[in-house]
């Protein structure tokens, strides 16, 4: 793909029903380009762990947005990347936008094979998304009335998802970003107690955190039958990369969009008046 190529594109976006990938669906056909799915329920399937749907999915396209799943930090990922990468480059995909992990050694393995395939590149590195709290691994925990999580203390700049999407679109439709690693983060740190705390005075309901420890903590996503291989990745996640490694607030969404990222405290706000913790058993204050 021409990096000064301005038409309508057809991109392929893996994972294209989750967090971000829904994001940068509905993004992209808002711009009028042509958009593939990447999921195994889609018209064209795309499945992970058939690579026999990577062909299908990947012809006649321009670019592919790689939000791997489970996480690029899950045992075997490079693998599948260098192999996805080596597919796009035989199907004659132009561009290759990464959803990387912020640090993950094992994603910055993918990143170099993505930065190593041939093609045009863009990284877009992430740590903990506001919307877990909403539509992901937390959003249990809010209507329980209890957030019950390893690390508690140590500050995570949480970025938010439709901010992801937006320099994933950028990336994948706008020159100028080639070649680019764009570590995202929301424009402060806050510990898991201060992001609770400040989702219980949105919703003026008594939502209480509690620190545990790792062991705890995987006893308890044992006990409530999470497979083995989600407890490993989710004890790896909290017990290892919440050290205090990803605290640092970073300037990617502003050198790769031109304006300021969004707040924690936005998602909130955003997330307490679409409703979407209204429906809680948790004792009004």
């Amino acid at each position: 793909m021409n990096s000064n190529d301005s038409r309508q594109l057809r991109i392929l976006v893996t994972g294209g029903t989750g967090k971000t990938g829904s994001r940068v669906v509905s993004r992209l056909l808002a711009g009028g380009h042509e958009v593939r799915i990447g999921s195994r329920s889609a018209e064209i399937p795309f499945d992970w762990t058939d690579r026999a749907t990577w062909g299908p999915a990947l012809a006649d396209v321009d670019a592919a947005y790689l939000a791997y799943q489970p996480d690029l930090a899950a045992p075997g990922a490079p693998d599948v990347i260098r192999a996805f990468a080596a597919a796009a480059k035989t199907a004659g995909v132009g561009k290759l936008v990464l959803l990387s992990g912020r640090g993950e050694p094992e994603a910055l393995e993918c990143e170099r094979i993505v930065r190593e395939s041939g093609l045009e590149w863009t990284v877009v590195r992430c740590a903990f998304f506001a919307q877990n709290f909403s539509e992901g691994a937390f959003a249990d925990y809010i209507p329980s009335g209890t957030v019950a999580l390893p690390n508690g203390d140590v500050p995570e700049p949480f970025v938010h998802a439709d901010d992801i999407a937006d320099v994933a679109v950028a990336a994948l439709t706008e020159p100028g970003h080639d070649g680019e690693v764009y570590e995202l983060t929301g424009p402060r740190a806050l510990s898991f107690a201060e992001a609770t705390a400040e989702i219980a005075e949105a919703t003026g309901r008594d939502i209480q955190f509690i620190p545990l420890t790792r062991t705890e903590f995987v006893a308890g996503l044992t006990e409530y039958q999470v497979p083995a291989d989600e407890v490993s990745l989710l004890d790896y996640l909290f017990g290892t990369l919440l050290d205090g490694r990803n605290s640092a607030v970073t300037d990617g969404v502003r050198r790769a969009l031109g304006r300021e990222a969004k707040d924690f405290g936005d998602f909130v706000a955003e997330t307490a008046a679409a409703g979407a913790w209204a429906g809680a058993e948790v004792p009004v204050r």
